[in-house]
């Protein structure tokens, strides 16, 4: 019973901040969303900004879970940055956009948040940085790209398109546009030939000294 009530009270800080916003967060409102009596929120979680940080984790296991095996079948660049768009769609249909930027937002002021919301967008890079470093050491740029960092700029990059097409969605459309051109122009780099593989990697390593 008490796990359940747990639950209810990370679902229900969910809904709040999607449906209320961070302002309007509060033991009285997360309660109500769970269908519980707000002390519980104290018993549970001493506070609500530990309830809240806890409510980040939970949250964001649950949506990388959800995208664990089909980001384990990408094979290329493209499909990454393909599957990225598709991500996005269905993130922000179940509101887990909505959250973010209101953890963001509060993260802002509120150190304890700032931890959780980094811990969990830190799972989302793990996902990405082990596709990139399986798609990458196949391509002639896998020498040449340091995947970690990479990984951080793919989640960084997303994270700013989704808050972004909330004041302007026609350039959040061109910016994911882009991202997937720059897809096709890696795809091409894989289909040259061994010959002009090893060229560019020359070319590349003498750009790099």
């Amino acid at each position: 019973m008490s796990a359940a009530t747990r639950e209810k009270l990370l679902e229900g800080a969910l809904r709040t901040l999607t449906e209320q916003g961070i302002a309007k967060t509060s033991a009285r409102s997360v309660a109500a969303a769970a269908g519980v009596n707000q002390a519980l929120v104290f018993y549970h979680f001493g506070s609500v900004d530990e309830l809240l940080s806890e409510a980040c984790r939970y949250g964001t296991e649950q949506r990388v879970a959800r995208y664990r095996e089909r980001l384990a079948a990408v094979s290329t660049l493209g499909e990454l940055l393909e599957f990225g768009r598709l991500m996005h769609e269905e993130e922000r249909a179940a509101g887990a956009v909505a959250v973010l930027g209101q953890l963001l937002a509060g993260a802002q002021t509120q150190p304890r948040l700032a931890a959780a919301t980094a811990a969990g967008l830190s799972l989302w890079v793990a996902e990405v940085e082990q596709v990139l470093a399986r798609v990458l050491g196949a391509s002639p740029l896998g020498g040449f790209v340091d995947a970690v960092g990479l990984a951080r700029a793919v989640a960084a990059s997303f994270v700013g398109i989704e808050l972004y097409e909330g004041v302007d969605a026609e350039g959040a459309r061109r910016a994911l546009d882009a991202l997937e051109e720059l897809g096709v122009l890696v795809a091409a780099l894989d289909d040259l030939d061994p010959v002009a593989q090893r060229a560019l990697r020359h070319r590349l390593r003498r750009a790099a000294r």
